[in-house]
């Protein structure tokens, strides 16, 4: 098994490490110590060594926040938190506060006292939120002190190790593209903003640009690291040696050099020493390292990293990849909402077996290299809490008369999955239904949804939400993420939110459609499937050619929770047209034993 289920934390975490901390903080003379969920790459999902807040907190989540002072602390998380943050983190130690309406820094500005001095940490802030710290400071008056030595690890004392996977080749069939035009194609973009070089700090990014895959980090096959790419195309990648197994260089090829990435400071400041021009993206990279070419004498160049527009615009080879994968996810999902649908049925499986019995459907196809995030297996009321993670101490049975919600992916050599499915166990209420249904009928108006060039996902937010705002309802989280090839299964910079975006949605781009309804204590509703951005097409009629969206994922969605009067005759026939491609496509995948169920669980309605 990939996931395990043992509680990472507790709400003790707070009273046990709090004062280790805050002696720490006394000895370097801090008042204040910002605690981001952040490792020094940026990476959305962290290696154990990382988990700094959790371990201060006990908060286990994803995103968050906190500033601990020597007599109080505050927790940072958004709306997919609210109910998480509050169940493992002692409200006897921390306040709460949601980042989005109250970001950390717009806090300090208003709360911070006056001459505190408040510590960070440069290697886990990036240039982009140093810069709106300091203008808290400016506002507030407070100093903020950039700390040569994190006092969380210092009090930390069996902090784990850092990962040392080895990164392996990743083939040019599912790339694409070999790292050579890559290369060029992003040294090119380079060299037209002026600059010499750019430094690479997100390590999805050095992935999809090299053309390899590691596994520092759970659940997303990247190899922690850093690289320069020149603009030439040549290329320093920067790795820890215990990395770089014996295929690696030969693959790089002689324009890629291999370096210990504890030389990365002295590759700086030799490019401060020649006064190169060199593009670092202000939101990515840790506010260290411009600080230090800055110093060195090299003249920084903002640019948003130049590989992620690229990376997300996947080619022929990876959508065909993504594709393969999806069916062959699809069938396994298939055969878990059939196990769903009859021995789930009786109250006496539990969130933990039902995560399990996905993982090992998933697994049985001998192409499964990691889920793509632990499963989110909420039965009843744990279905509300957005982004829940079942443990022993939270395992729930299914029981007759609620909802199962069952959020999930796997990473494959060819593409990386996320489905969310939402399953009646016995019969379901009016209500259960009804909400059901507006969730599907936003889900099917973003499916269908044609869009202008320049269009972003900000604006077809609203599309999704339409059907449950009519009624007064709404959910706190976005409403589609970009996804990777074997890579995150969250990816920019593409995005479908209420918050504003600039970047538009460009043809090759994977992006999530997952609506959703969260009845807090009682139920939770999402329907989640993978869309491609198609190119633009002529409309029949029309003056301008559009785009549009694919959708990928296939397994069925449930017609038991379907209040079938609340659909439009268009929605019924999307809904009839997906499931028979659903039963046309996966029906020889699947055992004959659930055939008569599959045929019931796609039929036309």
């Amino acid at each position: 098994m990939f996931q395990t289920f043992d509680p990472v934390s507790d709400r003790s975490f707070a009273g046990k490490h709090l004062p280790l901390l805050r002696a720490e903080m006394k000895k370097q003379h801090l008042d204040g110590f910002i605690v981001p969920h952040d490792d020094e790459y940026q990476n959305e999902y962290i290696p154990d060594y990382a988990e700094r807040l959790m371990w201060v907190s006990g908060f286990s989540g994803s995103a968050g926040a906190a500033i601990v002072f020597m007599d109080r602390a505050v927790i940072f998380t958004d709306g997919r938190y609210t109910l998480q943050v509050r169940q493992q983190t002692d409200g006897d130690y921390f306040d709460y506060a949601d980042y989005m309406e109250n970001p950390v820094d717009r806090w300090l500005a208003e709360h911070a006292p006056k001459a505190a001095r408040i510590g960070y940490d440069p290697m886990l802030h990036t240039g982009a939120s140093v810069k709106k710290l300091k203008a808290a400071a400016d506002k507030a008056g407070f100093d903020l002190i950039a700390v040569a030595e994190n006092p969380v690890d210092a009090a930390w004392q069996d902090q784990p190790a850092l990962p040392l996977a080895p990164a392996n080749p990743h083939d040019l069939k599912f790339a694409g593209k070999t790292s050579r035009e890559k290369r060029e194609e992003i040294a090119e973009a380079v060299a037209k903003a002026g600059a010499d070089a750019t430094l690479i700090t997100a390590p999805p990014s050095i992935a999809w640009l090299l053309n390899i895959r590691g596994g520092d980090v759970a659940r997303t096959p990247l190899p922690l690291g850093r690289a320069i790419l020149n603009k030439d195309a040549t290329a320093t990648l920067f790795l820890a040696p215990e990395k770089v197994g014996n295929a690696l260089p030969d693959f790089l090829g002689a324009d890629v050099d291999i370096r210990a990435e504890d030389q990365l400071g002295a590759a700086l400041e030799k490019l401060g020493a020649a006064g190169a021009r060199v593009a670092v993206d202000p939101m990515l990279a840790p506010s260290k390292f411009a600080d230090d070419l800055e110093k060195a004498g090299a003249t920084i160049v903002a640019m948003t990293d130049p590989c992620a527009l690229p990376r997300a615009m996947k080619n022929e080879a990876e959508l065909d990849g993504a594709r393969s994968a999806h069916i062959r996810d699809g069938a396994a999902v298939t055969q878990f909402l059939h196990w769903i649908a009859t021995q789930a049925q009786s109250g006496d499986v539990d969130e933990i077996m039902a995560a399990k019995k996905l993982e090992a459907f998933r697994a049985a196809s001998g192409e499964l290299k990691d889920i793509s995030f632990d499963t989110i297996s909420g039965a009843g009321p744990n279905g509300a809490v957005v982004h829940y993670k079942v443990s022993t101490a939270t395992n729930r049975k299914l029981q007759p008369g609620e909802l199962y919600l069952v959020d999930s992916g796997g990473q494959y050599p060819d593409g990386t999955t996320d489905i969310t499915r939402t399953a009646p166990i016995g019969a379901p209420s009016d209500e259960m239904r009804d909400r059901f249904t507006r969730v599907l009928k936003g889900h099917i108006a973003l499916a269908r949804m044609k869009f202008p060039a320049g269009t972003t996902g900000h604006q077809l937010d609203a599309m999704a939400r339409k059907p449950l705002w009519d009624v007064g309802l709404d959910y706190d989280h976005g409403t589609g993420h970009g996804v990777g090839s074997f890579l995150g299964v969250h990816e920019g910079p593409q995005r479908i939110a209420k918050a504003p975006s600039r970047q538009a949605l460009k043809p090759g781009m994977i992006i999530s459609n997952e609506p959703g309804f969260y009845k807090a204590g009682e139920f939770g509703i999402r329907i989640e499937n993978l869309i491609v951005v198609t190119p633009p097409a002529p409309v029949e009629g029309g003056e301008r050619e559009m785009l549009g969206f694919e959708t990928i994922t296939l397994a069925p969605i449930s017609l038991d929770l379907i209040e079938t009067t609340l659909l439009t005759e268009d929605e019924r026939g999307w809904l009839n047209d997906y499931h028979a491609r659903v039963r046309k496509t996966l029906a020889p995948l699947l055992p004959t034993e659930i055939k008569d169920w599959f045929e019931n669980a796609t039929r036309a309605i």
